[in-house]
């Protein structure tokens, strides 16, 4: 099985970057429109190189696309004849819906929605296909994808959400972790601590709604102590709107996917 991506950028040299920790990297070929790019990825990963998308996609089973969607009609009409009835193009473009990318091709299409976290295999990606995918084949995406972490497949008209909640999500967090930090500076603690100890609190927390399944609100009552310090946090975040703040961010994050893909 033979896999391939076109554009290492962020995201895509992310996903390729777990995905050649788990599967032959002498199977795997990446190109972009910068080839020094990947060239250069290549080499620390340890897989192939090509400087055509048209023969980095050759024979491949899967195709990665990794590119800005303003770009995808012009990829697509270089490598839309080239592109075999039996691969499958596996798209993360944000808000590109399925129904665009098969007027700019005839192919299958997966769609995905992945998020930064790839590139250490703690992602969360959603998935969305036709039924031109067969179930063979959509059993093997998921699993080249869950080398990048979970993977779940939703109705495609979750998929803008999606790019909200978990495409987008980690850069609301890290502005958390960072404003964590900074109270810590301010009450005392070094910078380089400080950094620590809000990130390993943020992940910490997170490991725990996953591990247990309690509701968020559960846990966050489980350590509200009357009249504690911790409650105290609580009424200053309600006061300054932090709740409504993170809603309307994953609201205003889900609309931009929209306005994309029209």
């Amino acid at each position: 099985m033979k896999i391939a991506c076109i554009g290492t950028g962020a995201m895509g040299s992310a996903i390729m970057r777990s995905v050649c920790k788990k599967y032959d990297v002498k199977d795997i070929t990446v190109t972009d429109a910068f080839a020094s790019k990947a060239q250069e990825f290549a080499n620390e990963v340890g897989c192939n190189f090509n400087a055509s998308n048209i023969q980095t996609i050759k024979d491949a089973k899967y195709v990665f696309i990794a590119v800005k969607p303003a770009f995808l009609e012009s990829l697509f009409k270089e490598i839309g004849p080239s592109i075999s009835p039996d691969t499958v193009v596996i798209s993360m473009a944000a808000g590109v819906k399925i129904e665009k990318l098969e007027s700019y091709a005839n192919a299958r299409f997966i769609r995905i929605m992945p998020n930064v976290a790839a590139q250490i295999s703690e992602a969360m990606i959603a998935l969305s296909c036709n039924d031109n995918i067969t179930k063979d084949e959509l059993q093997e995406a998921i699993q080249i994808l869950s080398a990048t972490g979970r993977v779940e497949q939703v109705p495609e008209k979750l998929m803008d959400c999606v790019t909200g909640v978990s495409g987008s999500g980690p850069a609301f967090v890290f502005m958390f972790i960072e404003a964590l930090a900074d109270a810590a500076v301010r009450c005392g603690m070094p910078r380089a601590q400080a950094y620590t100890y809000a990130a390993q609190t943020v992940k910490g927390s997170a490991d725990l709604v996953l591990a247990t399944g309690r509701h968020p609100g559960e846990l966050k009552d489980s350590v509200t102590s009357p009249a504690g310090t911790t409650i105290e946090g609580v009424a200053a975040l309600e006061e300054n709107g932090f709740r409504s703040a993170v809603i309307k961010a994953v609201t205003a994050a889900t609309q931009k996917s929209i306005e994309l893909g029209k």
